[in-house]
């Protein structure tokens, strides 16, 4: 598509009354450091690019990302790291899952989800046993394929590309983890489920291969993410509340959580003010005392502050991420 270029005004022309004029550019409030989390809650509709986009405008903050993508069709937890806390996205990301998400039976879609285009039909519906008879099938370590319209790279292009384009596209089966895989409401063409799973796994596809295993088929017509890694729905915060910096009545954590709060599962090892300089500065720190780590991936502090994720080898603890923060 062409853009268009609208050229500017000549200077001596005046301004139409009533219309209101630009600020100039350098009287714009100047983008500030921000580092935390903002575990947002995320609304259907929005994708996860835009969400990221409404929290860095709400809260002018310079940088910011998202772990994990959440589908526009999905809402719940969109976890989305600011300034420093953007060193620790790939800890939030290994985490496990949660989600509620509605099957409903009788369709397959493109997408696998109730965005897509219908390419198969049935008019057969499961009843609540053969559905509960099925789950430890697809609980566990499972094969899946992922769905056509993903962000999995294939020959060095998106998925989603290559479908939408109508070209030839072959996704091969991946092994996942399932922990659970439960029903919460059975009625009629649609049955409910909670399912805990690890990195990597598409509840799309889970919805997919439920119906085909049925005999039924069935595709994603409700989807909700309850857990990300250490983030629960108790510290979510929603776009009002982050636009008007008002929160909501009832809320008990702070909207912006603390870089730290997605190492919860790594051990934390106070140092000294002389250790911390060593280690932001990149160099070892020997670990010395009767109680020190002797191996193993640990964060350390100094007064309370972050400052290193590393590893302990030989008697060392040898950073790979330096945070500033103090």
């Amino acid at each position: 598509m062409d853009t268009m270029i609208d050229e500017a005004p000549p200077a001596e022309e005046r301004r139409p009354e009533g219309r209101r004029e630009r600020r100039p550019h350098q009287d714009r409030p100047k983008k500030r450091i921000v580092n935390g989390w903002v575990i947002l809650d995320k609304p259907v509709g929005m994708t996860s690019t835009h969400a990221v986009a409404v929290v860095k405008r709400a809260l002018n903050a310079k940088k910011a990302g998202h772990a994990g993508t959440l589908d526009p069709l999905a809402s719940g937890i969109l976890p989305i790291a600011l300034g420093e806390a953007t060193k620790t996205v790939p800890f939030v990301m290994d985490g496990k899952k949660s989600y509620v998400f509605t099957v409903t039976w009788g369709v397959e879609t493109d997408t696998d989800d109730a965005e897509g285009r219908p390419v198969q039909a049935t008019n057969r519906v499961p009843d609540l046993a053969d559905v509960e008879a099925l789950l430890p099938r697809f609980t566990g370590q499972i094969e899946q394929v992922p769905p056509r319209f993903s962000a999995i790279k294939v020959a060095g292009e998106r998925a989603y590309d290559v479908a939408r384009s109508g070209g030839d596209l072959e996704l091969k089966p991946r092994v996942v983890e399932v922990d659970r895989l439960a029903v919460m409401h059975h009625a009629e063409d649609k049955t409910v489920l909670a399912a805990d799973c690890g990195k990597g796994t598409y509840v799309r596809a889970l919805a997919r291969d439920l119906g085909r295993a049925l005999g039924c088929l069935g595709h994603v017509s409700a989807l909700r993410r309850t857990r990300v890694g250490p983030f629960t729905e108790a510290e979510t915060a929603t776009i009002q509340e982050l636009e008007t910096g008002t929160a909501e009545p009832g809320r008990t954590t702070p909207i912006l959580q603390p870089v730290a709060s997605a190492l919860v599962d790594l051990p934390c090892l106070p140092v000294s003010r002389d250790a911390a300089g060593r280690l932001m500065r990149g160099q070892s720190v020997l670990l010395r005392g009767r109680d020190a780590p002797t191996e193993g991936r640990l964060y350390a502090t100094c007064n309370g502050i972050l400052v290193a994720i590393g590893d302990v080898e030989e008697g060392e603890l040898v950073p790979h991420r330096v945070f500033s923060l103090a």
